[in-house]
């Protein structure tokens, strides 16, 4: 019995000795502060494609106004060996990347507010002013790069407080010309929550100073204090933490720093982060034209564009629930379970089996369209067979939120109080990438070093919220394309504040979009005008360079062989000519917002509203139209073009991997996740490339 005491007692110290270990590195014990390097010094070689109209014409620049460094605790985690093991990135990493690899005109760093501190905020501006300090001559530098950060309300299934994610984005880096502390949407980051002996847990699969340095950074961001309520921005002290709930209380914080800045929506439609049932009519009594006059419609989170009407469970007017019948693009997955059910049943068609599927009904619903799955044991992914995902879309956002999407949100013309309110938003597109690498879907080549994907071949795939299948709707990204008259800052944001931009899911296509009989003459996308007549319209495009592998010489000299490997993935942006992939179509759509709080939406998006196909021998496409029932109907619209390149292997072509039949039946998913997706696996599946040009709104005279 004394032995046994004694190995109880044993077992019980080490126990105690391995908690206070690992508490130890979760708290910091063995960390400490880290920081940006200096980035390497610049400029690269200028460049630029050879624009096929006027000289007078403006030129097309390329960036990203969406990227995040280890500064984003969550970034942090993802990039550890417990995870992708792509190593920690700074904010200089995203500097030499932007600048050398994915040859970028423009970019800006966005890390979460919620995880920035008074020192990493001071070494982030820093770190931008070095990077456009080498950026050659200020009237023609090689790149532009943004300060700002992202403001990330949210993340519940409270419909009504929930904001979603928006980036600030600065136009000024120099001393005294930026916020000395950026706006948090709340105090604390999540993860900084988790007990340090969880974080130190991270040492068993990874090494011991990274997290350490984890630990250090995480209890540090959780020791800045918040600000006081009811001082001005600009007269707190540096060392506190802003927060601002509201879109509103943003706004208002902004004002008081005084410098221009913009504030871009973004993860519209993608249900990791919004809830399911969120609706843009909600938050648009918080919207504010002046600040929001862009939204990411595409991002490596996928597309947030389209509005399909369909909801995953019907709620009636007395609070009564039901499951709705399936369609082409979206199957409920009560309906999904009501297949299984039944397929179980050795009598589909009996009474019993009815009563069987009636009573799981029950429970689904009662349950909700998240847990409602669990209602059915032993089942796999695939017996789902993608329900509650959009489908026969262009790389959607995972778990689809239809009322958050861009077409929904343009179409809006009142809020929820049922009061008249626009939102006029031109479309962009970026990363969203948590590597520090912006720009990086110049080519289809690393999924683990260009996305977001966590999969990394392991049985036990880590994904957040598993039962929306995120792991599989992971893209290289998106990008931003601005017209403008020179390729400084105050040129490129000029192009910003005017909506003068598309959006492109990462190809450099050249896109321009005009209205060529408005009343003060041509104009291009983005503009508003007021018009009674019948209004025309131009669209030109040409294809994306084709690409060649490896980088250019300019990038091995500057970094040299090893950091090309590790930065760039030993393949950079590089051209091979002039030679331009072939463009497939255009597609104009139409939306017509609501003049009635009880208009429904969806007869209001036209889409597409024209189809124009492009010539097969060429990567040039024009079109031109004219809307003969627009002065007949009286009422504002909304136009905006999308230009189809040729498909082409991507990386989540299709998020659903699936296998056909011959007449183009999906008989089988296979995600990319879990131990289908090992490093060497890229994933890749035929999908057309595109680009959304922003909208041109024209509105009838009252």
């Amino acid at each position: 019995m004394g032995m046994i005491k004694r190995l109880l007692l044993a077992i019980v110290l080490a126990l105690a000795i391995a908690l206070l270990w690992f508490h130890a590195i979760g708290s910091g014990w063995f960390g400490g502060p880290w920081q940006s390097e200096v980035p390497n010094a610049g400029p690269r070689v200028i460049s630029e494609p050879l624009i096929t109209r006027e000289k007078a014409e403006p030129r097309i620049l390329f960036g990203d106004l969406h990227n995040h460094s280890n500064y984003s605790l969550d970034a942090y985690i993802f990039n550890t060996k417990l995870l992708k093991g792509t190593g920690r990135v700074t904010p200089a990493d995203a500097c030499d990347f932007a600048r050398y690899c994915s040859a970028l005109d423009f970019w800006s760093i966005n890390d979460h507010a919620e995880s920035l501190t008074p020192r990493v905020w001071a070494d982030t501006v820093k770190t931008i002013q070095a990077c456009n300090d080498n950026a050659g001559d200020p009237a023609n530098p090689d790149m532009v790069s943004f300060v700002g950060w992202e403001w990330s309300n949210g993340n519940s299934d409270d419909v009504p407080s929930h904001y979603g994610h928006k980036n600030v984005v600065i136009r000024t880096w120099e001393e005294g010309q930026t916020p000395t502390r950026p706006i948090a949407s709340k105090a604390i980051y999540d993860i900084s929550k988790a007990p340090s002996v969880v974080i130190g847990l991270m040492s068993l699969l990874e090494d011991l100073d990274v997290a350490s340095d984890f630990g250090w950074y995480s209890n540090e961001g959780s020791s800045v204090p918040v600000c006081p309520d009811g001082v001005p921005a600009h007269q707190l002290p540096d060392s506190c933490r802003d927060i601002a709930l509201t879109p509103t209380s943003l706004y208002r914080k902004l004002d008081e720093w005084g410098f221009d800045s913009i504030v871009i929506p973004h993860g519209l439609a993608w249900g990791n982060v919004n809830p399911l049932t969120a609706d843009f009519r909600s938050q648009l009594d918080e919207y504010e034209e002046r600040y929001q006059k862009l939204v990411e419609v595409f991002s490596g989170h996928g597309n947030s564009e389209l509005f399909v009407d369909f909801d995953r469970i019907s709620i009636a007017s007395d609070g009564g629930v039901s499951c709705p019948l399936a369609t082409a693009d979206f199957t409920p997955c009560c309906r999904q379970a009501e297949k299984i059910t039944r397929s179980r049943c050795s009598e589909p068609e009996s009474a019993m089996c009815d009563d069987s599927v009636e009573s799981m009904m029950k429970a689904y619903l009662k349950k909700g369209p998240l847990a409602g799955r669990k209602t059915i044991k032993d089942t796999v992914l695939d017996d789902w067979e993608g329900c509650g995902q959009l489908q026969n879309s262009f790389q959607p956002s995972a778990a689809y939120v239809p009322r958050m999407s861009a077409q929904y949100s343009l179409a809006l013309g009142f809020d929820a109080q049922g009061e008249p309110k626009r939102a006029r938003m031109g479309m962009i597109g970026s990363s969203d990438g948590h590597q520090g690498r912006p720009g990086s879907s110049y080519k289809e080549t690393n999924r683990v070093l260009y996305t977001d994907s966590k999969s990394v071949g392991r049985e036990a795939d880590f994904r957040f919220r598993a039962d929306r299948e995120s792991g599989a709707f992971y893209y290289t990204g998106g990008l931003i394309a601005a017209h403008t008259d020179g390729r400084d800052r105050d040129a490129i944001w000029q192009a910003l504040d005017t909506r003068n931009v598309y959006a492109t899911s990462g190809d450099r296509m050249l896109v321009w979009f005009d209205l060529i009989n408005g009343p003060a003459g041509e104009v291009p996308m983005g503009s508003e005008v007021t018009m009674p007549v019948s209004p025309r319209f131009r669209v030109k495009a040409l294809g994306a360079f084709e690409q060649v592998s490896g980088c250019p010489d300019y990038a091995i000299a500057a970094l040299g062989k090893d950091r090309v490997q590790s930065l760039c993935g030993g393949e950079c942006y590089r051209p091979g000519g002039e030679k331009r992939k072939t463009l497939s179509r255009i597609e104009v759509v139409k939306i017509r917002p609501q003049v009635r709080p009880d208009e429904k939406i969806a007869p209001l998006v036209e889409d597409p509203w024209r189809t124009f196909d492009c010539p097969s021998s060429g990567a040039a496409c024009v079109a031109e139209f004219e809307d003969n029932l627009y002065a007949e109907q009286g009422r504002a619209a909304i136009y905006y073009a999308r230009v189809i390149q040729a498909a082409e292997p991507l990386i989540g072509g299709d998020p659903f991997a699936c296998e056909y039949t011959e007449s183009g039946q999906c008989v089988k998913r296979n995600y990319c996740i879990g131990v289908r997706a090992t490093r060497d696996n890229n994933c890749t599946a035929p999908a057309e490339p595109r680009a959304w040009t922003s909208p041109i709104f024209v509105e009838y005279p009252q």
